[in-house]
């Protein structure tokens, strides 16, 4: 059949004898393949001709919300002052900098402003992914890398900035980080094996031709990754799993020695370090799950201390998760998450420690920025579901907060036309899941259309964003939700365990039962209600629409890893192996029962589905494009029902879609013209 012939009917995949009939989606590059996949996009852009003007009228007032034409806040470092601007039209930001004021006003001199990097340019209008943007610590150099395929694989570069000349370097399969040593002179950056793992540190100098390889990583659990601390005096290894890591060290005046390992790996232990310092000493900080699952923090004055030496700073608390720390020369600031919100801790030194003070019940607040290691400032980065993102300068001192920046919202918006609210879901085995939900006022407590999303996977947290296109559902009377599932770090590690492994299961259960809590407030009903997530969050809807799919009109699943028993099988696959400890092996015979209980791809049943979009990535290096294939196809050829089966894979895009902003406006007016179709809107 040629793809004409799909142009109005749904493609149905060639079935095949064996255990998986849809397999031959695997053959990547095949003509067979190819043909299939444009023909779905031929489908569902055939089945939603009638919206095209919709999608346009979305995205040009999404497009209207943003401020096309902008200028980043300037982050000062040494004598210059670094930002970026976007200028309307353009798909990414150029990135630029200045002489720093005299005055430390962080005032931008326009006249004096160097182009260190225009993406655009580079792009022309293909695809691309900004890596690595590394200043050398002399200021001399740029170190960048960039994806040019999506499929995370990153070519290397480095700019001379007194001249603008550019150099590629001649090595392949690396993962994009670059990393200056104190010389100016050295470069360390990361190279990729065949299931896409960074396996092997290597180090270049400049002028040379060939680089030395550093450090090799032959378990493939463990990723490789190397920063600077935050003194910028030393080097830092950082060798993890999912449950055990691994940190070596290395002074950042001699690069040429070797690194040195500060605790051994132990598993189950999982550790980082930073170096800062302590009472006017020099010391490393070192976070550790030593004394329980949400983590203390130690300290030691030593120059390579051993972990026997490490001196507790911090203990563990049972209510209280330690995600992370940032150091400036006279303050430790924590990162903390209790109670299912984050939290800032201030330690100053030689005053009180203090928490951060926030105006909303909800909300996302991390360190955005903790400037120069000798600042007297830190900057935050604050916003919810109705409150558009700030940039807050925080003194370390006293505490005092000022607003830098607002993301600006163009055209009428008031913040307080929207309520966002902290409800409590009952699990089936009793354990209360947040959600957060956000409503236009004048729709508060009526039964309205709802989107709600979940994730719950890799104890990430979904703390509350805000999103300038989301407003086109608040102001359609669209309410909007987001389910905080076991499985996300929400609430702290255990949190995350509960929802991992064999509780896997717990992260379905809970976001049906948020599915439930909505409709029995009344604030929904089951004809009204949408659900979406991509990647881990794209099992996550998979499986609940397996297990429930009455209880919801639509489903949205992005790069959805779907076919998890075939692919976690696979150990050639990238990612496989590190994913053991997150689902399991199922070389295991109990562990391949138990994932095959919850597949999605395993368990589609003849059964009545929701409308479902499927967005996937050909060049999808995380979760290949065949899960979503094959899961529509096993979907088309055993649902019940005549309701919207759509398939978009994205030829030129990997896992996080198609690059550019602009780009991403369209993605979402697809989403939301879809959504609105099957509402009824």
């Amino acid at each position: 059949m040629t793809e004409s012939a799909y142009a109005n009917s749904a493609p149905i995949a060639h079935k095949v004898e064996g255990s998986d009939p849809y397999s031959w989606l695997q053959n990547r590059d095949s003509k067979e393949v190819l043909d299939y996949l444009n023909a779905e996009n031929s489908y569902q852009e055939a089945q939603l001709a009638d919206q095209a003007a919709l999608r346009e009228a979305l995205f040009q007032e999404i497009k209207g919300r943003i401020r096309e034409t902008d200028l980043s806040l300037p982050s000062p470092w040494g004598p210059y002052l670094y930002y970026t601007r976007t200028h309307a039209g353009d798909e990414y930001a150029r990135h630029y900098r200045c002489p720093r004021p005299a005055d430390d006003s962080q005032q931008v001199d326009e006249s004096a402003e160097h182009l260190l990097l225009d993406p655009n340019a580079l792009a022309d209008g293909g695809f691309i992914s900004l890596g690595a943007f590394s200043i050398s610590p002399d200021h001399q150099r740029l170190a960048y890398s960039l994806d040019t395929s999506g499929e995370e694989t990153y070519r290397l570069f480095v700019k001379e900035l007194s001249s603008d000349a550019i150099s590629e370097l001649p090595y392949e399969n690396c993962d994009g980080s670059m990393t200056w040593a104190n010389d100016s002179q050295t470069l360390f950056f990361a190279e990729l094996d065949d299931t896409h793992r960074p396996h092997k540190l290597l180090r270049h100098t400049l002028g040379e031709t060939e680089a030395h390889e550093v450090f090799h990583e032959p378990d493939g659990r463990f990723f490789l990754h190397c920063y600077r601390s935050s003194s910028e005096r030393q080097l830092i290894l950082l060798l993890n799993s999912k449950t055990t890591s691994e940190s070596w060290v290395l002074d950042a005046e001699q690069p040429q020695q070797p690194f040195n390992c500060l605790a051994p790996r132990v598993e189950g232990h999982d550790y980082s370090v930073d170096h800062g310092l302590f009472e006017g000493q020099w010391a490393w900080f070192i976070r550790t799950n030593q004394d329980g699952i949400n983590f203390a923090l130690y300290y030691a004055l030593d120059e390579v201390p051993v972990r026997s030496n490490w001196q507790r700073l911090i203990a563990h608390r049972d209510n209280v998760m330690l995600e992370g720390l940032s150091l400036n020369a006279n303050a430790l600031s924590l990162s903390l998450r209790e109670g299912g919100l984050p939290i800032i801790e201030i330690r100053p030194d030689g005053l009180p420690p203090y928490q951060v003070q926030l105006p909303d019940a909800a909300y996302s607040l991390y360190v955005q920025d903790s400037l120069e290691f000798d600042s007297k400032y830190i900057r935050l980065r604050y916003e919810a579901l109705n409150r558009p993102a700030q940039i807050r300068q925080l003194t370390l001192t006293s505490g005092e907060q000022s607003v830098l920046k607002e993301t600006p919202v163009l055209g009428p918006f008031d913040a307080n036309d929207y309520v966002s609210q902290r409800l409590w879901a009952t699990a089936p085995d009793g354990t209360q899941v947040p959600i957060s939900l956000v409503v236009k006022r004048d729709a508060l407590g009526k039964a309205t259309p709802l989107y709600l999303y979940g994730y719950g996977a890799y104890g990430e947290s979904l703390d509350p964003w805000f999103s300038h296109a989301r407003l086109s559902l608040l102001e359609r009377g669209v309410a909007f939700a987001i389910a905080h599932v076991r499985g996300g770090g929400e609430l702290g590690e255990a949190w995350y365990r509960a929802g991992k492994q064999e509780h896997k299961h717990n992260t379905f259960s809970d976001f049906i039962a948020c599915a439930e809590h909505l409709i029995k407030q009344g604030l929904t009903r089951p004809e009204q209600l949408v659900i979406s997530g991509g990647s881990a969050g794209g099992l996550l809807i998979g499986a609940v629409l397996n297990q429930r799919p009455e209880l919801f009109k639509a489903a949205i699943a992005e790069v959805p890893f779907v076919d998890v028993l075939n692919t976690m099988l696979d150990p050639d696959l990238p990612l496989t192996v590190t994913e053991y400890d997150e689902w399991g092996n199922p070389q295991e015979p109990e562990v391949y029962a138990r994932i095959k209980a919850y597949a999605p791809y395993e368990n589609v049943t003849a059964q009545a589905y929701p409308a479902l979009l499927v967005i996937a990535g050909y060049n999808d290096s995380r979760v290949q494009y065949w899960e979503a294939a094959k899961w529509v196809a096993k979907l088309r050829a055993t649902k019940t029902d005549d309701h919207l089966l759509l398939l978009k894979t994205e030829l030129d895009a990997g896992h996080g879609g198609m690059s550019g902003r602009y780009q991403g406006l369209r993605d979402v007016a697809l989403e939301y013209a879809f959504v609105f179709k099957v509402l009824g809107i």
